[in-house]
């Protein structure tokens, strides 16, 4: 049986935490599913199919990584794509406290497996929103970016 885990709903190509968690996912499964949530009242930077393009772009070299976008319930979506585990990474205490939470939720209702995969230390200040206000205010991000974001601006 295929090992597949599926990184949902925040995943952001802009920041190296990110693409950091993707990664080291693919250390521990055959596959890895980004999944996109789709929620037409939530305000983005980009369209959901901005998104999709970007990331799809960013790991068109990497044929283990499948990006799609989703509306609904996280483990729903998860099940009808024959995912095995959900795939999450923690920045802080704050995070590890929800994300646990999340992930006996999801194990007792959904019978979900949660990963939690703590970001690498010199990636846990880096967030989107720092990013995103930094190109908000002109502000230089290169060293916040991961390699091949060049393919995420055309």
């Amino acid at each position: 049986m295929l090992r597949i885990a599926m990184y949902a709903g925040s995943f952001d190509p802009f920041t190296r935490g990110h693409a950091d968690i993707v990664e080291r996912g693919l250390n521990l499964f055959d596959r890895v599913v980004i999944a996109i949530g789709v929620n037409e009242n939530k305000k983005t930077l980009f369209s959901p199919e901005k998104r999709l393009c970007q990331i799809s772009r960013y790991y068109m070299d990497e044929p283990r990584v499948e990006v799609m976008t989703y509306n609904g319930l996280t483990v729903e979506f998860a099940r009808s794509i024959g995912v095995n585990f959900l795939l999450r990474g923690v920045r802080s205490s704050t995070d590890m406290e929800y994300e646990r939470t999340l992930a006996d939720l999801n194990r007792h209702i959904a019978s979900m497996e949660t990963v939690l995969l703590p970001a690498s230390q010199q990636l846990t200040h880096i967030s989107s929103t720092v990013v995103r206000e930094l190109l908000h205010f002109g502000g230089d991000v290169t060293s916040f970016l991961p390699d091949g974001f060049s393919l995420l601006l055309d």
